[in-house]
């Protein structure tokens, strides 16, 4: 919003504050009594006006004109499924490779009025496409200064038409001035972690103005009042240092409207969740900045009172996408009674207008139709278009107002008023502020990272600076980095924290592991590693912002993470990296970085060179050979010199990874730091050219149909009398009560009561309303019925026909909250069906609950929506859909709804709310909340509990006819409502009035007196749920196999990580040999089998409430099972035959044991996935400790660090208790039992024996003693040592035993089995969830 005036306003008011507290100083001395300041919105923008003249101040008038503007089709697509995935993979494997393209385009407009089939796009062959026109041509003209309100709103994939704003079209707009339309959408997202200060200082801080100096106050000050008139004005000035919740969501949003100060404003529904009172002064506000700032605004409102909509200059009525009014709204309920509509007593207008456009309750007059009453405002148009196009001074005095408002050094033709330093520093604070305030995500970041650190230093805990020491260097280096670099990267950001938690990673692993201790290394090694981590974060970011979903990223990581590690030159050499991909060696960061730590620590050592490294040398009772390196012994390690005891640490690093310890600088530092700048640009580019907007771009998504349901769907035909179906009648009977309800929560400093001393009841067959202002508590008080509530302390007595609750008190109830959770991938019958198989009876036949629900789906009008899936729903069809799945469970004792209306339009809530009536006739007990209900949905309630801030009650009694009742009790205690305002709005202004509290406790003395003489019910007859554990897994197993199914980039993103990592490797080690080298590669392919855990963790769901938490954890097993096989064995196929596994004794045979290590690796991966999900607290921190867990689980299987060299400590338990370490025991024995090695030239260890010996006499006692073989046995001179002869002489030193191969498959079967059985228990008895 605009708001010249309003800064200026502020302006003078800050002036007018000063005088204010200086007044107060004089008048405390002198005793005054001060009065309190009031705010008026109205008086406090118009005595600005005169002030903005003088200063000349420019105002920035936009008219609207919109001219034949029309909507898309809509399109009816079947929705994808895993084999759909498949076959577009196959057949589109270009697109779906990386997961870059977006959602295919629409066919093009063919007829508008007519529905047809066809297949287009990327996915031609697996989508129907149904296409109907949406939205017809409207027309429009909204001037400066007025305000127009709509009965429907709605995001168009395309629209056909012109816009006009002060005569430019809507590109020029979009170009130069975006910043002045502005559009608020109806569900609100905000960054939890900020204030509500800090959340709406941004845009104030951005858009204050230049001119703020002619009043010679600074920036600061300036931004501070503003801010503190918009909390005064939207009545939070309380929570300005509160953390946005979900409670100040629509109240903020408003705040940060109104200070971007656009011209031109849309609010889509922003009254939803307010109540009646707070919705009207909302709306007061806008009418009032309309009028004194020239503003332009449109809005839609579900459901207004006649006190908003009589503040508003033009309403639009839109019926089945057709313009049928636009005009000023004194006229409009006079035009369509005109045509022949009746209205009903007390309804208000815009219910009326609303009920016109319903297609079930509108009754045409004789020869008339929706197609012969869209209004006619080509004259006006006209008119105004021939004044635009004449008349051009309001666009001359926009284009230079927006000038004028421009910052220093803001370039004339950039839309925003900001520069790009100011912009970046505004969002530097924001982005501080909202990480320093995510102390949850600091704490534990910080946690993890150090501890991880602490894990990987004492893992490699005091290197030796000796030729044992020389690789496993090079392995702590890499693990390092990769920690750094990816896992951290992957989802921490910000500089300021980043480096010091990279820092204190840094120090555990450095000095704790005994890399080289001089200040230049450890500086060095910082500086390198956190450079690295820079770069792969701006790496990662960029192809973040280029992904249209997590799946699709997913699958973009999966190409160059394992080329990242695969290509440093640790894992495979350089000398032995295949041609064709030699390539990604050049574009890696890590790698140059991995290059230039290593050159940075080997620089600065010398290696001494001892123990195993020395050939021959003694072993076992072998003593024959010299403890020292001699003349005729050689020293295995890479750059070593005859008869030299030291190898230095360049000449080491030359020979074993071809790395020139001067090129650290030259080379790999230029190159990291240029990489770095790289992506930081490549962001940038990707956020200005690939903008990833979230809208609702207007079609629905179904299921096909099977013979059933296509059946089911055909008898739900559209309804013509919405509400003349009769539910099957239940027995009714028992009365609930409540009585002295306090509820009491703990807060910082002590504790908070919400509820004090609540009273009521609900008889059957009684519809209850539960109201109040915002923030009385009223969905409090509905939680704590409902025992919903788990924190806190609540007192008094709940009660059912006078007796304690029981433990099938939730089986008997139904509660529909405000937040509509649902399985996204079901259909509405689906969803329906599920919750009646399970909370109706067992005794009730499939074929009823099935009617039911069909009279369910017709009741609430979702025959045309009954197979869409639930996540392609609207906010007001998701909300039916809520209400439906709770009205399946046929609830015997009681109904709770939470805001039920919220959301919904008026005619969509009057039909709601009939049908609770209907259904309270029939018995039914039903208690609600509700939110700004019109004369008529407030008559349907019997009875009314009314609260005020702090939980106290104001009146619980009936209502009555016309709500005379509670009309007479207001006028009684003197606030008589007016004949013509609607009672439900009238009572809560008058709250603050003093009217004492109406009780009912001597009714509910009777009503427990009453209950307490019926016979109490056989205790043996209830249960927790209605239906058998085993019937429940029956259902939660089809429902999650149709929502995987239906899950195709989750499951497909799944497969297509494991065949193209498994495909990578393979290629990169493709067809091993036999030598040392193909040995050691071998090794290192089967490692990457136990990455494939941190593949498969499943999605992270919750239990529901109306099946057993035993089901919900087995059912989620077993629907992961058969996808993680699929994935096993394509996993295995492109892993075993490309590398020519099987060359051992083992044989094909050890091939098929390899599938089945893999398949119980997959099934261990799900099961740990599932039990850190259960045993977390949310999903952020699930996300955070599974890489931990898998990072420390990789580290002690004994690759990283050989059995032999690793820390006892460590030994003793962590490599025990790693299920890694059974997997790759298990594997790496099939593989190499029996595998013959033959070294290759440069593999073999070359020494020379003493005179007159030869290489058998000198070395065979040492080869029979340690193993491999003399290649030249004969010889005298030059003897060719190969360090293996088999397989197994490579694996045994390791602590690896074929023969305990079996063992050790089953003992990760065990695991599996472990984790199955704890996250049966944790689903059971933790729950993290605070309400």
């Amino acid at each position: 919003m605009s708001i010249f005036l309003l800064h200026n306003a502020i302006l003078r008011n800050f002036h007018a504050k000063l005088s204010r507290q200086s007044q107060r100083k004089n008048s405390t001395r002198t005793g005054a009594i001060e009065e309190p300041d009031t705010f008026d919105l109205r008086d406090y923008l118009t005595s600005s006006n005169d002030a903005n003249q003088q200063a000349g101040i420019q105002h920035k008038h936009v008219e609207v004109n919109v001219f034949g503007v029309s909507g898309a089709e809509e399109h009816k697509i079947f929705i994808r499924t895993f084999a759909n995935a498949i076959l577009g993979f196959n057949y589109q494997s270009c697109y779906f490779d990386l997961g870059l393209s977006h959602f295919p385009s629409p066919p093009q407009e063919k007829d508008a009025n007519k529905t047809n089939s066809a297949q287009v796009g990327l996915f031609s062959a697996f989508y129907l496409y149904a296409l109907t026109f949406i939205s017809f041509r409207s027309s429009g003209v909204l001037k400066p200064g007025e305000m127009s309100i709509a009965n429907n709103a709605k995001i168009m994939p395309a629209i056909g038409g012109q816009v006009l704003y002060a005569g430019m079209d809507a590109a020029e707009m979009a170009k130069f001035y975006k910043g002045e339309v502005v559009y608020n959408e109806e569900d609100d997202r905000h960054i939890a972690t900020l204030t509500v200060e800090q959340l709406s200082s941004l845009p104030c801080h951005q858009n204050s103005r230049s001119q703020r100096v002619v009043f010679c106050v600074s920036r600061k000050e300036f931004d501070d009042e503003v801010l503190n008139t918009l909390l005064r004005m939207l009545n939070i000035t309380h929570t300005k240092r509160t953390l946005v919740g979900d409670d100040l969501f629509v109240r903020v949003s408003i705040a940060e409207m109104m200070t971007t100060r656009a011209r031109i404003q849309s609010w889509d529904n922003s009254t939803r969740g307010l109540d009646a009172s707070t919705a009207l002064d909302f709306v007061r506000s806008l009418r009032i900045m309309t009028d004194i700032l020239g503003q332009t605004t449109f809005v839609t409102l579900y459901q207004a009172g006649e006190g908003i909509y009589d503040l508003f200059d033009k309403v639009m009525v839109l019926s089945e996408g057709r313009q049928v009014y636009y005009g000023p709204p004194s006229e409009a309920r006079a035009y369509f009674e005109g045509l022949g509509y009746k209205s009903f007593p007390r309804q208000s207008t815009a219910d009326y207008l609303t009920g016109c456009t319903d297609i079930n309750e509108r009754q045409f007059a004789p020869g008339r139709s929706a197609a012969d009453y869209a209004q006619d405002n080509a004259v006006a148009l006209e008119k105004y278009k021939l004044t635009m196009a004449t008349d051009k001074a309001d666009q001359e005095a926009f284009r230079a107002a927006v000038t004028a408002d421009k910052k220093k050094g803001v370039s004339k033709k950039s839309p925003y008023t900001l520069g790009f330093t100011g912009q970046v520093r505004a969002l530097v604070v924001r982005q501080f502020q909202q990480r320093l305030q995510d102390r949850f995500q600091l704490y534990t970041s910080f946690t993890l990272s150090t501890a991880l650190g602490l894990v990987i230093g004492g893992a490699f805990f005091a290197l030796p600076t000796t030729a044992a020491g020389a690789f496993t260097r090079g392995g702590l280096i890499f693990a390092a980095l990769l920690t750094t670099s990816i896992a951290i990267a992957n989802t921490f950001a910000d500089m300021p924290f980043s480096a010091t938690r990279v820092l204190l990673f840094n120090i555990a692993v450095y000095f704790m592991s005994n890399l080289n201790r001089s200040a230049g290394g450890f500086f060095t090694f910082h500086l390198l590693n956190y450079i690295a981590f820079l770069t792969m974060q701006g790496f990662f970011r960029t192809f973040g912002q280029l992904c249209t979903n997590f799946d699709s990223a997913f699958r973009l990581a999966t190409f160059f993470i394992p080329n990242f590690i695969e290509y440093t030159g640790y894992i495979l050499p350089v000398n032995k990296m295949k041609r064709w991909l030699f390539w990604i060696y050049y574009l890696n960061p890590v790698g140059y970085a991995w290059q230039a730590i290593m050159e940075n620590e080997f620089r600065r050592i010398d290696l001494t060179c001892d123990g195993a490294y020395v050939v021959p040398r003694n072993v076992g009772d072998v003593t024959k050979y010299p403890d020292t390196l001699g003349v005729n012994q050689v020293c295995t390690l890479f750059g070593a010199t005859a008869a030299s005891t030291t190898v230095s640490g360049h000449e080491y690093l030359f020979a074993a990874f071809n790395l020139d310890t001067t090129d650290l600088w030259r080379r790999c530092f230029l190159v990291i730091v240029g990489m770095f700048f790289f992506f930081q640009i490549t962001q940038v580019i990707a956020l200005e050219f690939f903008p990833q907007y979230v809208t609702n771009v207007g079609f629905k998504i179904y299921a096909k149909e099977d013979a059933e349901t296509s059946n089911s769907t055909t008898l739900s035909v559209p309804r013509k009398t919405p509400v003349n179906k009769n539910i099957s009648d239940r027995p009714y009977g028992k009365t609930f009560t409540w009585e002295k309800l306090n509820y009491v929560v703990p807060v910082p400093g002590g504790t908070r009561r919400l509820l004090h001393d609540v009273n009521g009841y609900v008889k059957p067959g009684t519809l209850t309303a539960l109201m109040g202002a915002s923030g009385a508590g009223k969905t409090t008080c509905l939680d704590v019925l409902a025992q919903r509530k788990n924190i806190g302390v609540i007192s008094g007595d709940v009660l059912v026909d006078g007796r304690p609750l029981t433990s099938d008190f939730a089986r008997g109830t139904a509660y529909a909250e405000q937040m509509d959770v649902h399985e996204g991938t079901a259909t509405v019958r689906e969803a329906m069906r599920f919750s009646a198989y399970l909370r109706q009876p067992a005794h009730v036949s499939i074929e009823e609950k099935n009617a039911y629900v069909e009279e369910i789906i017709e009741l609430l009008e979702l025959q045309d929506l009954s197979e869409a899936v639930v996540y392609c729903l609207g906010v007001e069809a998701r909300k039916r859909l809520t209400i439906g799945v709770e009205l399946a469970s046929k609830p015997e004792l009681l109904l709770f709804l939470d805001e039920p209306t919220s959301g919904l339009d008026a005619q969509s809530a009057w039909n709601l709310v009939r049908f609770l009536r209907k259904l309270a006739d029939q018995g039914q007990a039903i208690l609600c909340t509700i939110h700004q209900p019109s004369s008529l949905l407030f008559e349907s309630f019997d009875r009314l509990l009314l609260l005020e801030t702090g939980g106290e009650t104001v009146y619980f009694g009936d209502i009555g006819s016309d709500s005379h009742v509670i009309r007479d009790y207001f006028a009684r205690h003197g606030a008589a409502c007016p004949p013509n305002v609607n009672p439900a709005e009238y009572m809560l202004e008058a709250i603050g009035a003093g009217v004492a509290p109406e009780l009912a406790s001597r009714e509910i003395d009777t009503i427990k007196a009453q209950g307490l003489a019926k016979p109490e019910p056989n205790q043996q007859t209830m249960s927790t749920y209605a239906t058998s554990f085993f019937y429940q897994l029956k259902l939660v197993v089809a429902r999650n196999n149709t929502a995987l199914w239906r899950s195709p980039d989750y499951i497909f993103t799944r497969l297509f990580v494991c065949m193209f990592i498994s495909l990578w490797i393979s290629l990169s080690f493709l067809q091993l040999g036999n030598s040392l080298r193909d040995l050691q590669f071998r090794v290192f392919s089967i490692f990457w089998v136990v990455v494939l855990p941190a593949i498969v963790c499943p999605r992270l769901n919750r239990c529901s409430r109306i099946y057993s938490p035993y089901a919900f954890a087995v059912g989620q097993l077993l629907g992961e099972i058969p996808y993680n096989v699929l994935c096993g064995i394509v996993y295995w196929v492109l892993m075993v035959y490309p590398m020519h596994f099987g060359q051992g004794s083992a044989g094909l045979d050890g091939t098929g044991f390899q599938l089945w290590v893999i398949i119980v690796m997959m099934l261990f991966g799900v099961s740990l996935g599932q039990l850190i999900a259960a045993i977390s607290p949310s999903v952020q921190v699930a996300v955070l400790f599974n890489p931990f867990i898998g990072l420390v689980l990789t580290t002690f299987c004994g690759v990283t660090i050989p059995f032999p060299t690793m820390n006892s400590f460590w030994r003793s338990w962590l490599y025990q208790l790693s299920p890694y370490t059974r997997t790759l025991a298990a594997m790496v024995s099939t593989e190499l039992h029996g595998l013959v090695i033959k070294c290759q030239s440069d593999e073999f260890n070359v020494f020379n024996p003493p005179t007159n010996q030869t290489c058998y006499q000198w070395a065979n006692d040492f080869v029979t003693a340690a193993g491999g073989y003399l290649n030249n046995p004969n010889a005298t001179s030059s003897c060719e040592y190969c360090e293996y002869a088999v397989g197994d002489e490579f694996y045994t030193p390791l602590n690896i035993s074929y023969d305990n191969r079996w063992r050790d498959v089953f003992i990760v079967f065990a695991f599996f089995v472990f984790n199955v059985i704890v996250t049966i228990i944790a689903s059971r008895y933790l729950r993290y969830a605070k309400r």
